[in-house]
């Protein structure tokens, strides 16, 4: 049986015609140089693999090396008191208010007579 003649297979037929009247070979210099950058790019990736796995396993090593410098912390508190940084109030409050003294010349009026203002 033979086929119905189809415009676009015979198309198809004289574009692939064409074409494999045109088609050439890369020139050996160029199939050269991209084989070299293969190469190239082989050896890059196996040289940082290396450099990768020799870090990795160096870290590894050095977190499971007990570590020997000797600044460890105390396993206890320190048996000393800390100073307290503010003043202790009396211990005993006030039960009435202090006497009030009249001021002397060199001090001024304050709301607090028992402090006294700092010579000038």
């Amino acid at each position: 049986m033979s086929e119905p003649q189809d415009p676009l297979r015979s198309l198809f037929k004289e574009a692939a015609a064409t074409g494999q009247s045109r088609a050439r070979s890369a020139p050996l210099s160029f199939i050269t140089e991209r084989a070299e950058q293969v190469r190239r790019r082989r050896i890059l990736a196996l040289a940082v693999g290396a450099c990768l796995v020799f870090s990795g396993a160096g870290a590894a090593v050095a977190a499971l090396l007990p570590d020997s410098t000797g600044t460890t912390v105390p396993a206890t508190t320190p048996s000393t008191p800390r100073p307290s940084p503010v003043p202790s109030l009396p211990s005993s409050p006030r039960t009435s208010p202090p006497p009030m003294s009249s001021p002397s010349p060199g001090q001024g009026t304050s709301a607090n007579p028992s402090r006294s203002n700092p010579p000038r």
